[in-house]
């Protein structure tokens, strides 16, 4: 038989170890440091907004406060009408310190429960984002989310009053960027054309400086259909929008005919698989439009910071209700998209 002293040794080897196992599969890891005045690498006057100021579009490029063009790369949330719980103060500290993010784009659905059903509410809930993101040092992309119908002469009164608000509230901040229609589909560049006619004095009546982005046709998928005919305002971008999976070497041509003609293009939207935002991810035709917006200094912003079920939703079901930002969390997409954000960082020569 054993001695009582050597039982005693066993007892407590084994508790210990198994208290090291249960604790292990029990606790999370420590959530990521996303507090800036506590990150030595972190320099919170550094940040994209302080650094380029009031952005401005010159000779088809978007030029920062000092004339020099620069590229953002950010992301957008999902519509604020279903993911609203994924944009929070720690999720917005966490794009902007651990991510690298210069902006958000903040998707502002019209119909499918958006704006039309409670304007006021998301009013307010924009108003709420703008703010957290002027705090941090990033952009604002107000996206009015147009996406069915796809005329966007179709919600025309809707978003006189929209912008008219936003452009009045935030006008005056500066960090502030507004997409006047998401994805226009069935219509023409003239159609379009006649939409932003309309808008762009709304906001320009409160807001004469600020870069003003317009959809392009198909889905915001073909800009050089602006070519010879762009709107006769300053500080205009125009969408390109892709899906990866989907949309190959032809888009970017047409995205390229576009640059090259000297239209200001800005990625507003873009994933890593079919235009659905599901399905398999294809990597190497995304690395190809990564390289194409590099080469020629195009913004982007990845579809989406949700954890919808979705490929293309960058986390897994119930990360955002839980608050749980750790890589372990991310989907393929996700680990994929957060590389291109912070690798290689930023680097204006400022």
């Amino acid at each position: 038989m054993y001695s009582k002293k050597y039982r005693i040794f066993i007892w407590i080897t084994v508790t210990m170890i198994l208290t090291w196992v249960l604790l292990g599969c029990a606790s999370e890891p420590p959530a990521p440091n996303t507090n800036p005045e506590s990150n030595p690498s972190v320099n919170v006057h550094g940040t994209p907004f302080a650094l380029n100021g009031v952005l401005h579009v010159t000779d088809g490029k978007l030029m920062n406060q000092h004339d020099q063009p620069i590229q953002l790369r950010g992301m957008s949330s999902h519509g604020l009408q279903w993911y609203s719980e994924c944009i929070r103060d720690s999720s917005l500290q966490l794009l902007a310190v651990n991510w690298g993010a210069d902006f958000l784009r903040l998707a502002m659905y019209v119909q499918e429960d958006g704006y039309l059903s409670k304007p006021a509410y998301f009013r307010e809930l924009v108003d709420g984002y703008v703010g957290k993101l002027l705090q941090r040092g990033m952009y604002a992309i107000i996206d009015w989310h147009q996406l069915s119908p796809g005329d966007p002469n179709y919600n025309l009164d809707a978003a006189k009053e929209y912008f008219t608000y936003m452009s009045a509230k935030h006008g005056d901040k500066g960090n502030v960027i507004y997409e006047i229609c998401n994805e226009p589909s069935g219509v023409e560049w003239s159609d379009i054309y006649e939409y932003a006619e309309k808008i762009i004095p709304v906001i320009r009546a409160n807001d004469p400086d600020s870069v003003i982005v317009v959809g392009t046709p198909n889905w915001s998928s073909n800009p050089s259909a602006v070519i010879g005919n762009e709107l006769p305002f300053d500080n205009i971008m125009y969408t390109i929008h892709f899906y990866a999976a989907a949309h190959g070497k032809d888009v970017r041509d047409d995205a390229g005919k576009a640059a090259d003609a000297g239209l200001a293009l800005f990625a507003t939207e873009f994933g890593t698989q079919g235009y659905t935002g599901d399905g398999k991810n294809d990597f190497e035709s995304s690395n190809a439009w990564i390289k194409l917006l590099a080469e020629r200094g195009i913004s982007w912003s990845n579809w989406n910071f949700s954890d919808d079920g979705f490929s293309g939703a960058v986390w897994l079901d119930g990360t955002c209700i839980g608050e749980r930002w750790w890589d372990k969390n991310l989907k393929e997409s996700g680990h994929w998209i957060k590389d291109k954000l912070s690798n290689p960082k930023d680097s204006w020569d400022i």
